[in-house]
Order: structure tokens, then C-alpha cells, then sequence
């Protein structure tokens, strides 16, 4: 068994804690690597092309791309930092023979920097590491160096994994560094590291092809496109190839059309080897993870095993008073086949039936994994009510256990005290606590997943806005018991109308309101939240009587207070048991279940 490589190839993928900066040093790779004319108008973080993705500034799908460099064609995958977005990352490492971990000057190394790394290790891929954001005032390079290779003596690194390259980057400025008080450069140091420490792509030439799909995109012209690695093999466009499925049959097949990657551009090709990444065209019936092998021989890869989902929630037909108003899309069929789209996709988001045709239960990795789902869902033109998101637990030898979290908190020293208290009332337990002496702390903690619904819109409030809390799945354990939800009722409207500046002006002693005056209400509606624990029933649609008397006093201005405008994300963390959100193109509203106030006593 002869092994040989394919040295003029590097596949590499970019792994960090959501905005460490991968995109922003994947926009100065493709600059300095002459993939733009000098003239070319290009975007910032040209790599985030879907609109969520450049309105959160956050990477949510995983893409490649690829540069020439001195003769070597180096495929670069950007992958999602956040953790709900986990499965993009562990499929994008199927892909590749090396990464490169970047890590924030300041930070220093986040719970996504553990999760992402921990992952590349295990599939033995040899890391460079790059410390970005070195021109930040507060960084600290020597000390965050020292805290990655903790992490990588933490997570069981081999004595050739531990001999990494370190460089010393500023994305936004395209610049780099060998040495941390050293001259700066281009990134020509950071493409030699890619050279030398990115192993060439092996393969056995007596094996028939071999190309795993990790990920599946849809083209107006040609259809369907599986997007994988070449193993094994050739490729050649117009090539009858077997289609290996998970349930062990095989397909037969043709290659209508196949495309490389050069730049951003997708360009066409006649045929692919081992190494290459790779758009298929022409197989229509096609599942992330399985293998496209030869026909006369058909060999499987070994399938991808992505972690399970740990958190779900109920998606179903809008059916308050105001349906069908914003939204093209509104019945039950149309929302379950985007749903059963968005799996062929997505490999971490799961679709069951309900007890009900008209709702779904959707799982996913996270609160922010299933709410851009939804803001997805929502531009398109679908209407849809949501429910309150729980936690999927699981049975372990008879005994009921919970998805854990490992929650990593940033704040100011005053605000030690009540981030404390909120994680310990969520049954959480402290694990570290780490002061750097720049007046800000950092706290370890781990607690249920189901005790983070609801903490972020909590923790910014208690620290004004300065604290920084991220989160990561942390095993099972027991069920840790009762976690209050919310500590205060709703407001809710007992007619249908208009709301007047009037009612809402003596509303407001009870507690804050969610909507503006003239603005259409129905009757189980939320208007607001009660500042006590039980819900009311308020008529906030009341108008001043106008009566014959005046009094020098009765046309006082009205004094209205501004309301609360939530996000997607804060309604999902507001709802309870008995609430649901209602979503559609142009708006939100928070309502119960069950809408009459007679049948809600």
C-alpha cells in the first residue's frame, strides 16, 4: 500500500471564538494574494455574503475559498465562532489537513476557542496558531500565549501538536509579525507557516474515488450541489459515479456538472483529484456526509457524527386575529417543507411531528442557532407562531439527565456580587475565578442549558452592558431540579382596538409596556410586563370621555414613557409556558396560547 501526496495543495480552515477576526484575515489573504484587480470594488468581510451574517457580524454557514500562492493552491475554509453553530465546524475538519486558531491579543482564549480546538486535535490536524488584534491598547500577547498553551496541554495535545508556529497578526490592517515586538510584515510569514506546517493531501493511488459531502448549496441553473473533498480518486465532468447512502445502499448517478473554487468565484472544470474541494452538479437526492465513489467499486468514507441538538421548540401555523396580513407563506405545509429544506443543509437542526398537523418541533444546538432560523423563515414571507424553547434531556441508566453548559463571564469587579447571585439562582456553581488586575474579572461556571433561556437580556441589564458571557455544552448530568423562569407577569390586552396614549399613561405604574400608541391590538395579546407575579387583564385600547366640564386642569399632556422593543432573540428569552411569539415579515407580537380571557381563568 503506496501512500503519496499532492504537494502543490494545502487545505486549511480558519477555527476561533466568534469575532476574534476569521473573516476579517480571510478579506486580507485573498488582497494580498492578487485574487482582486487593483480597482475591484469588494466589501469588508467579503466571506459573510448571507445578510444576517453582515448585520450580526457573526459567520453562521461555513465557505471556502481558495488563493494561489508561489504555485500551491491553498483551500481556506472560514467556519462559524459561535457554539449553536457547532456542526458547521466539526464537518468543515473533515475537509482540511491543518488549522489555523485564531486568537484575540486581549481575550485570549474563549469557550469556542476550547470547543473548536478540541475538535481539530482529535482529528490530529496540526494547528498554527495566530494572535490577532495585536494592536488593541489592552493587549496582552505574552500572557494569552501562555493561556493557549495551557489549552493545549488541558486538552491532551501530542508533543507534535504542541511544536506550533505563532504568529502575530493585525487582520484589519493585512500586517503580521514573527516575533510580538518584531517589525511588520505582510501575511507572506502566515502563507510560508501554511506551507510548511500544512501537510499535502495523501492519498492511496489504488483506491477507486472518493468524495465526502459536508455541505450542500442549491444553484438556480444546475439544481442541487454537493460540496466535498476528493479523497481518493479523480472526478471527471460526465462521469457515471455511485452515491453511497447512510442506510448502507447505493445509488447510481452522473456528474452533469463539476466546479472548483478560485477566489469567491465557483468556476467550472473538467475534472478534480485527490485534495481538491469541489461542487458537484447532478445528483439531486444527496445527504451531508454520505460518498460519491466509483461506480464499478463503490467504497464509503466513514460518515460525519455531529453532536446532538440539546434544545428545541415548537414552530406552527400563525392562528392569532391578525394572520395572513405581512405573509406569502402561512399554512402548515409550506412552513413544514422550509423546515425539511433546512435539515438537507443543516446537519445539527433535527424536524419532528407534533401531536398537531399545524406545528412542528424544531431541535437545534442553541437559543441563537433556532432564532436565526426564524429570522431567516421571517424575510422570506413565512408567518409562524413560536413557542418557549426547552431543553431535550435524555434517559442515562433510568435516571433523567440534563444538558450542561460551561458559561464563561467578563465583567467589571463591581458586578461579581450579581452575576454570581443570577448563575447560582439558576443552579449554576462557580468552577474558576481568574483577576487579571485591569479592573475586569473573568468567572467560570457551570450550570443547566435550561438555566441560560432568558440570562443574556438579565446579565446585560445587571452589568449595564459591560459584561461579556459566552457558553459552550458541557455533557449531561442529573436533573439538577426547579429553575424559576420569570419573576413577573404579563400584561394582557382583554379587547381588541387601537391603544390610546390615555390607557397606556395609567398603565404604566404596573409595570413597563411593550407598544406604542395606535398601534392594533387583539384580545390575549401581551401589551406589557406586570411588575407583580400574576397576569392582568387591562383595556388598554380606553379613551378619555369627553364630557361638557372642563376644568383648567383636564387637558394635561399625556406623559408616556418608552416602551420596550424586543428582539427576536429577547422575545424567545420573555416567553413562558402558557405564551407564545407570533412572527411575521414586518412584525412581533407576544400573545397567549389560549387568547379569550374567560377560558385562560
Amino acid at each position: 500500500m503506496s501512500i503519496e501526496t499532492r504537494n502543490e495543495i494545502r487545505n486549511v480552515a480558519i477555527i476561533a471564538h466568534v469575532d476574534h477576526g476569521k473573516t476579517t484575515l480571510v478579506d486580507a489573504m485573498l488582497w494580498q494574494s492578487g485574487i482582486f484587480r487593483e480597482n475591484e470594488s469588494v466589501r469588508e468581510r467579503v466571506m459573510d455574503s448571507i445578510d444576517l451574517e453582515r448585520e450580526k457580524g457573526i459567520t453562521i454557514m461555513a465557505k471556502n475559498t481558495a488563493i494561489n500562492y508561489r504555485g500551491t493552491r491553498i483551500n481556506i475554509v472560514d467556519t462559524p465562532g459561535h457554539a449553536d453553530f457547532g456542526g458547521e465546524v466539526e464537518r468543515t475538519l473533515k475537509m482540511v489537513d491543518g488549522v489555523m486558531l485564531l486568537v484575540d491579543a486581549s481575550e485570549g482564549p474563549l469557550p469556542q476557542t476550547r470547543f473548536v480546538l478540541r475538535k481539530a486535535l482529535e482529528a490530529s490536524l496540526p494547528p498554527i496558531v495566530v494572535i490577532n488584534k495585536i494592536d488593541r491598547p489592552d493587549a496582552r500577547t505574552a500572557e494569552v500565549l501562555d493561556e493557549i498553551f495551557d489549552l493545549f496541554i488541558d486538552l491532551d495535545a501530542s508533543e507534535d501538536q504542541l511544536d506550533f508556529p505563532v504568529l502575530y497578526c493585525n487582520a484589519r490592517r493585512g500586517t503580521c509579525r514573527t516575533e510580538p515586538d518584531g517589525p511588520d510584515t505582510t501575511l507572506e510569514p502566515l502563507f510560508e507557516a501554511i506551507l510548511s506546517a500544512v501537510p499535502a493531501p495523501r492519498f492511496d493511488p489504488a483506491f477507486p474515488l472518493q468524495l465526502l459531502i459536508t455541505n450542500l448549496d442549491w444553484d438556480d441553473y444546475v439544481g442541487r450541489l454537493a460540496i466535498g473533498r476528493v479523497f481518493n480518486g479523480n472526478i471527471v465532468k460526465g462521469q457515471e459515479v455511485s452515491l453511497c447512502r447512510h442506510d448502507g445502499t447505493v445509488a447510481t448517478a452522473k456528474v452533469t456538472g463539476l466546479y472548483g473554487y478560485q477566489g469567491l468565484k465557483r468556476v467550472d472544470i473538467a475534472d478534480a483529484g485527490p485534495g481538491d474541494i469541489v461542487a458537484v452538479a447532478g445528483l439531486d437526492d444527496v445527504w451531508i456526509g454520505e460518498t460519491i465513489s466509483s461506480r464499478d467499486d463503490p467504497r464509503a468514507l466513514p460518515h460525519i457524527k455531529v453532536d446532538e441538538p440539546t434544545i428545541a421548540m415548537v414552530i406552527g401555523v400563525n392562528t392569532s386575529p391578525m394572520a395572513g396580513r405581512d405573509g406569502q407563506h402561512l399554512t402548515s405545509r409550506k412552513i413544514k417543507e422550509r423546515l425539511e429544506k433546512e435539515t438537507l443543509t443543516n446537519v445539527s437542526i433535527q424536524v419532528a411531528p407534533t401531536d398537531s398537523a399545524d406545528s412542528f418541533k424544531v431541535s437545534g444546538r442553541g437559543e441563537l442557532q433556532l432564532a436565526i432560523l426564524i429570522e431567516m423563515m421571517r424575510r422570506e414571507g413565512f408567518e409562524m407562531s413560536v413557542a418557549k424553547p426547552e431543553v431535550l434531556t435524555r434517559e442515562i441508566d433510568g435516571v433523567r439527565h440534563e444538558p450542561m453548559e460551561a458559561l464563561v463571564v467578563d465583567c467589571p469587579e463591581e458586578f461579581i456580587g450579581v452575576v454570581t447571585q443570577k448563575v447560582g439562582e439558576r443552579r449554576g456553581r462557580m468552577t474558576k475565578m481568574v483577576n487579571h488586575g485591569t479592573g475586569r474579572v473573568r468567572m467560570e461556571f457551570r450550570l443547566p442549558s435550561r438555566g441560560l433561556i432568558g440570562f443574556r437580556s438579565e446579565f446585560l441589564t445587571d452589568t449595564k452592558g459591560t459584561g461579556i458571557a459566552n457558553h459552550l455544552f458541557d455533557g449531561y448530568e442529573p436533573w439538577q431540579g426547579e429553575i424559576a423562569h420569570r419573576s413577573t407577569g404579563a400584561m394582557v390586552a382583554d379587547r381588541p382596538g387601537r391603544t390610546t396614549g390615555y390607557a397606556i399613561e395609567h398603565l404604566q405604574p404596573r409595570g413597563e409596556l411593550f407598544i406604542l400608541p395606535g398601534a392594533e391590538v387583539y384580545e390575549g395579546m401581551v401589551v406589557g410586563e406586570n411588575a407583580r407575579e400574576k397576569d392582568i387583564d387591562v383595556n388598554i385600547t380606553k379613551e378619555k370621555k369627553l364630557t361638557n366640564m372642563r376644568a383648567s386642569t383636564s387637558d394635561e399632556a399625556v406623559h408616556l414613557v418608552p416602551p420596550r422593543q424586543m428582539s427576536l432573540e429577547q422575545g424567545l428569552e420573555f416567553l413562558a409556558e402558557d405564551e407564545l411569539l407570533e412572527v411575521t415579515p414586518t412584525s412581533q407580537r407576544l400573545r397567549k396560547k389560549i387568547l379569550p380571557a374567560v377560558r385562560r381563568k
